[in-house]
């Protein structure tokens, strides 16, 4: 006679008595927590890694300027009345006095935002033994180095606009010569991305007010910050170029 044994069935993702199966570790294949939310770690990579592709076509965008304004300084240009090529490259008196203060304003406000950046990732760091039942590290008073640095970041754009005024009234306009659009252009589109900065500072105070988690919290000043950061160097780069290759 035959003997009948009986069929176990397994189904996928559970386990004796029918329960599911705990992934190992308290998390799956996206790298979860045992809590279930992402892992701060690889959402601070992705982050910065996301920062470094926007940043990329920012750096493009302003070697074509650059070899652009290199190439137009000897390149002559046809003359209609007199029908002969000549060199109408205008040498642009610029206030360099204004454009150093604008210069220190922005150096000082990519020191307060990397002190904003610090005393997050600080804060961020205590926040589990501030959790803990009992244990109190005290009232610790922090200066608002993110409000400073949207200040210094707002002035910066009026310094740049009374500049801009004082060009205009030296008599150089945007269409005055190759030279002065080439000016105009510079500065202007990297006071374009520096606005964009700002909107940024605004979103990551925004989510302090709003008592964000202290890890969205330390992304959103972490990613500003080094955004913040690559302006300030975006600008002594301007401010090289338009002093050396004139």
């Amino acid at each position: 006679m035959g003997i009948l044994s009986p069929t176990i069935t397994r189904y996928p993702g559970t386990a004796r008595g029918g329960g599911p199966v705990a992934p190992p570790n308290g998390g799956g294949g996206d790298h979860r927590n045992g809590g279930g939310s992402p892992n701060f770690g690889d959402r601070l990579r992705r982050a910065r890694l996301g920062l470094a592709v926007g940043l990329t076509p920012i750096i493009m965008l302003f070697v074509s300027f650059t070899s652009a304004y290199i190439v137009r300084q000897g390149l002559p240009t046809l003359d209609e009345k007199t029908n002969q090529y000549v060199r109408d490259w205008l040498p642009v008196s610029l206030p360099w006095i204004l454009l150093g203060i604008n210069t220190a304003l922005l150096l000082v406000s990519s020191v307060t935002m990397e002190l904003t950046r610090r005393h997050i990732t600080r804060e961020a760091a205590l926040a589990p033994v501030k959790s803990i039942p009992g244990v109190s590290l005290g009232d610790e008073k922090s200066f608002p180095w993110l409000a400073l640095t949207t200040v210094l970041g707002l002035l910066f754009l009026f310094g740049q606009w009374m500049a801009w005024s004082e060009l205009e009234a030296r008599g150089f306009f945007i269409a005055t010569s190759a030279s002065s659009s080439f000016v105009y252009l510079l500065t202007g589109m990297h006071a374009l991305h520096l606005l964009g900065g700002i909107v940024a500072l605004l979103y990551a105070g925004a989510t302090s007010l709003l008592k964000k988690p202290i890890e969205t919290r330390r992304i959103v000043i972490d990613i500003a910050a080094w955004y913040w950061h690559f302006m300030a160097l975006l600008w002594i780069y301007i401010f090289a170029l338009l002093n050396f290759a004139r």
